[in-house]
C-alpha cells in the first residue's frame, strides 16, 4: 500500500513539475526548485522501486520524511496551491498514518497544513486563499486518520490471517496424524492381524489335542504344523508388508497390477480350496501403476476374496481386471448369501466389522471408486473398483 501511494505521488510530481519550473523565479529559485524536483522525484521513485529494502529505513527515522516534505513544499509554493501538487500532499499524512500511526498521521498533517497555508499565503488570488485555507488542510487531517485506519485494519487482518494460518497448520497436522493411523489400522487388519487370528485359533485347537485324555499324535502333529505354517505367513506378510511401504518411496517403479492380481487369485484359490478364477478383460492393456496405488487396489481385490470366504459360504469367485472406457475396472464376484439388506458402513464400523470400511477408505486415498452390492447379478455379492487412467500419470511440466 505505500508504494501504491509512492507511485501516485510520483505520477504527481512529474505532471506538476514543469508548471513549478515555469513559475519559478530565474536564478536561485530556479535551481532550488530543480533541486527539489529532483529530489523528491528520485525518492518517490526509490520508495516506490525498492520498497521492501528502503521502506524500514524511512520507517526507523521519520525525519526523511520530513526532509523529503520540506523539499516537496518548494514545489507546492513555486507551482501554487491550485496545481495538481496540492492535491498530492495529502499523501504525505496518509502516508504518515500508515507507517508511523495516530502521532505520526498527527504531525504530518499539521506540518502538511502549514505548508498549505504558506503556499496559499503566497497565491496572487485571495479569493482562492480562502477557499482552499479550509478544504487542502482538512483533507489532510482526512488522508492522516485514513492512513490510521487503514494500518489498524492491516495489522488486525495480519494477526487473523496468522492465526487461521496456525488453526490450519494444527489441523494439518491432526488429519495427517488420523490418516496415518486409519493407514496403519487398514494394513495390520487386512495382513498381520487376520493370520495372527489364524494362529491363534489353530494354537486353541492343538491345546486342546494335547489336553485330551487320549492324545492323536498324528492330529497333534499336523495342528503343530498349522501353528507353525501360520507364524511363517504372518512373518512373511509383515516382510512384506514393510517392503511394499518402502518401494511406496519410488513412485517411479511402476506396477502391473493384471500379473499381480492373477497371481493373488491363483494363491487364494489354493490356499482356500475355493474355486476362484482370474479373466482379463477390457479394450488394452493397462499401464504401470505406482506403487503406492497398486497396493491399494490388490489389497482391496484381495480383501474382497478374503471376505467372500470367511463370510459369504460361496461356491465360486469371479474375478475380473481390464480397460472401460479410460477406466481400470476390477470386480471381484461371489455366489454367496450377500449382503443384508440395508447395511451401511456406519453400521460396519460401530460393530468392529472394519474389512468394507477399510475396502471404501483405501478407494478413496487412491482417487477411486468403489461400489459393493448385487451389481448386474441376481444374488450374491459384487465388489467394483473403477479408477481413472489419468490418475495414474503425473502432470507433465
Amino acid at each position: 500500500m505505500c508504494r501504491q501511494v509512492f507511485g501516485f505521488r510520483l505520477a504527481m510530481i512529474a505532471l506538476a513539475a514543469p508548471s513549478a519550473l515555469v513559475n519559478a523565479t530565474p536564478g536561485v529559485a530556479t535551481r532550488l526548485v530543480g533541486a527539489a524536483v529532483v529530489v523528491t522525484f528520485m525518492a518517490s521513485y526509490v520508495l516506490f522501486r525498492d520498497w521492501e529494502r528502503f521502506g524500514p529505513l524511512l520507517l526507523r527515522h521519520p525525519s526523511l520524511l520530513a526532509v523529503d516534505t520540506l523539499f516537496a513544499s518548494l514545489l507546492l509554493i513555486s507551482a501554487g496551491p491550485t496545481s495538481t501538487l496540492a492535491y498530492v500532499s495529502v499523501c504525505t499524512p496518509l502516508l504518515a498514518g500508515i507507517v508511523y500511526g495516530w502521532r505520526g498521521a498527527g504531525c504530518f498533517a499539521g506540518l502538511q497544513g502549514v505548508i498549505l497555508l504558506l503556499a496559499q499565503t503566497a497565491a496572487a488570488d485571495h479569493h482562492k486563499v480562502v477557499a482552499q485555507a479550509f478544504l487542502l488542510p482538512g483533507l489532510c487531517v482526512i488522508a492522516g486518520a485514513m492512513g490510521v485506519t487503514l494500518r489498524n485494519l492491516m495489522l488486525r487482518f495480519g494477526e487473523a490471517t496468522t492465526a487461521l494460518t496456525t488453526v490450519q497448520a494444527r489441523l494439518a497436522v491432526t488429519e495427517a496424524v488420523g490418516a496415518e493411523r486409519a493407514r496403519l489400522a487398514r494394513e495390520l487388519h487386512d495382513s498381520v492381524a487376520k493370520t495372527l487370528h489364524g494362529v491363534a485359533l489353530a494354537a486353541d485347537g492343538l491345546a486342546g489335542s494335547a489336553g485330551a485324555d487320549h492324545m492323536n499324535p498324528t492330529l497333534i502333529r499336523q495342528q503343530a504344523e498349522l501353528v507353525a505354517r501360520s507364524a511363517r505367513r504372518a512373518a512373511a506378510e509383515s516382510r512384506e508388508l514393510l517392503a511394499d511401504l518402502r518401494r511406496e518411496s519410488n513412485p517411479a517403479e511402476g506396477t502391473d497390477v493384471l500379473v499381480e492380481l492373477a497371481a493373488r487369485t491363483r494363491d487364494f484359490s489354493t490356499r482356500t480350496g475355493l474355486p476362484t478364477t482370474y479373466r482379463p478383460t477390457g479394450e488394452h492393456g493397462v499401464p504401470p501403476v505406482p506403487p503406492a496405488v497398486a497396493r491399494q487396489l490388490l489389497t482391496i481385490a484381495t480383501e474382497a476374496m478374503e471376505n467372500a470366504h470367511r463370510h459369504a459360504t460361496p461356491t465360486k469367485v469371479d474375478v475380473q481386471a481390464g480397460v472401460h472406457d479410460s477406466l481400470l475396472r476390477i470386480s471381484v464376484y461371489d455366489d454367496g448369501r450377500g449382503l443384508p439388506e440395508g447395511t451401511t458402513l456406519e453400521q460396519l464400523r460401530r460393530a468392529g466389522h472394519f474389512g468394507l470400511v477399510g475396502m471404501v477408505e483405501r478407494a478413496a486415498s487412491v482417487g477411486a471408486r468403489i461400489r459393493i452390492g448385487r451389481g448386474g447379478h441376481d444374488s450374491g455379492t459384487e465388489v467394483r473398483l473403477e479408477l481413472p487412467l489419468g490418475a495414474l500419470t503425473s502432470p507433465k511440466t
